[in-house]
């Protein structure tokens, strides 16, 4: 079982950063490969970014690709995602989540986590 409560989220305008962290409790952070998920109200659950256990390979998605970075220092059991030049298009509830399964180095399908944060709001305003 492992927890994961993320922060970092608030009200910015367009063009602003943020930096979103997720804290993660309970059994070994490097053992989990980690993602950050994004849900607009009436809109699914959307792929961010996931990095490996090592923090050696990461993958976004592409709307967020050059502007979002995900980060993890497996040392403070956190996970990053620095989201710099915002776009009201990024409002949204943003989770992140993690992920046990020994034969997968990192995901975009929510499906292969098993641990989800209980999120945290980031609103863009133009």
């Amino acid at each position: 079982q492992v927890q994961l409560v993320e922060s970092g989220g608030g009200l910015v305008q367009a063009g602003d950063s943020l930096r979103l962290s997720c804290a993660a409790s309970g059994r070994a952070f490097s053992t989990y490969y980690m993602g950050w998920f994004r849900q607009a109200p009436a809109e699914e659950r959307e792929f961010v970014a996931a990095i490996s256990r090592n923090a050696g390979s990461t993958d976004y998605a592409d709307s967020v690709k050059g502007r979002f970075t995900i980060s993890r220092d497996n040392a403070k059991n956190t996970v990053y995602l620095q989201m710099n030049s915002l776009k009201p298009e990024d409002t949204a509830v943003y989770f992140c989540a993690a992920g046990l399964d020994s034969f997968v180095v990192l995901s975009k399908r929510p499906n292969d986590y098993h641990y989800w944060g209980q999120g945290t709001q980031v609103t863009v305003s133009s």
